[in-house]
């Protein structure tokens, strides 16, 4: 088994937005796409990347408009037909997707790194990353949406919780213990989404947890083979799920110390042997993380992605954002329209 994960802006003009409401709290203003088939485009094609608004997708579109339901499955080829096989671009907040591939070749982009595999291969969306693809015609499989919250519930108390779902990743090579495993999942939770039998929601919960925690054992396994010791730290993997939720409060490492019942040294400590950074420099690669997708994707001003990411002064923010890049805002704003491959 093999985990992947490595992009520049995927080139795919295919949204109709509305216009944005201010950011509040730290949150991206929520430009909103509905997906339309690729003819239904033409007139969109001379607008640049860099200035199209960021695809920020709800759960009401993921779901095709339909009434609310505690979660959506649907296979990869609905969206797949719909959008001539390639998905622009785009993201959603408070969400995760679970993507299961029986056949067929994906290819795209997940955060500026570049993306392929062929089937069988399973993949994770993380709240907020930026991912557009493009699948071979002869592709098929599954796809789960689910409110990140309710998954998080779901998994409440458990390791897996805590330390494995902020981040994309990309399983390929599945072992065919683990590629039937996914299938008779999946099968069961297309008939109980498509279905009206009594208990139909609690069904449908009870697989998604089956299906999430297969999904995180797999990845689980994958990074105890490859990786060193150090880099398993669990310790660190909870601070990087910690940091995902409070990086726009520019929180110092005691509050983050605190919260995980150790001090400050020791979580730096344990960082740096693991990662070769400290606690701070993670905290900041995630926080430029976050301004290289706005300014990417989105048609926000400087000083507006400066404040989304918690910066009061966004003369600070360029300042620090050049120095950690070796670009200013604007430079690299530039040269990811442009497609240029610029240092993370």
């Amino acid at each position: 088994m093999a985990c992947l994960l490595g992009l520049g802006p995927l080139a795919v003009d295919a949204s109709i937005v509305r216009p944005p409401r201010a950011a509040a709290n730290g949150q991206i203003a929520p430009w909103q796409v509905v997906f339309r088939p690729r003819s239904h485009l033409h007139d969109l094609h001379a607008v640049k990347s860099a200035a199209r608004p960021l695809l920020l997708v709800p759960f009401r579109e993921v779901r095709h408009e339909q009434p609310d339901d505690c979660l959506h499955y649907e296979l990869v080829a609905v969206r797949g037909r719909e959008m001539d096989w390639t998905i622009p671009a785009h993201r959603h907040e408070g969400l995760h997707q679970i993507q299961f591939l029986e056949r067929g070749r994906i290819s795209g982009t997940v955060d500026g790194r570049a993306v392929q595999a062929d089937a069988p291969a399973i993949l994770l969306i993380a709240p907020g990353s930026v991912h557009g693809f493009h699948h071979t015609r002869d592709t098929s499989g599954h796809q789960l949406t689910i409110p990140s919250a309710t998954l998080q519930q779901l998994l409440a108390g458990t390791q897996l919780a805590e330390t494995s779902l902020g981040s994309s990743f990309l399983l390929t090579e599945l072992a065919p213990p683990a590629h039937a495993e996914c299938a008779t999942l999946f099968a069961m939770l297309g008939r109980e989404f498509h279905g009206h039998d009594a208990g139909r929601v609690p069904a449908l919960l009870a697989t998604a947890t089956l299906l999430a925690v297969l999904l995180l054992r797999l990845h689980g396994a994958y990074i105890q083979k490859t990786q060193a010791p150090g880099a398993r730290d669990a310790l660190v993997q909870r601070f990087r799920a910690l940091a995902e939720q409070h990086f726009r409060e520019h929180r110092g490492l005691p509050f983050y110390a605190q919260q995980l019942g150790v001090k400050p040294d020791h979580l730096s400590r344990s960082c740096r042997n693991a990662t070769q950074q400290s606690a701070l420099q993670l905290l900041h690669e995630r926080l430029m993380l976050e301004a290289r997708r706005l300014l990417a994707y989105t048609p926000m001003s400087v000083a507006e992605v400066a404040d989304t990411i918690g910066y009061q002064d966004p003369a600070y923010f360029s300042k620090f954002f050049t120095r950690a890049t070796g670009h200013s805002p604007s430079q690299y704003r530039a040269l990811a329209a442009q497609g240029v491959k610029t240092p993370r």
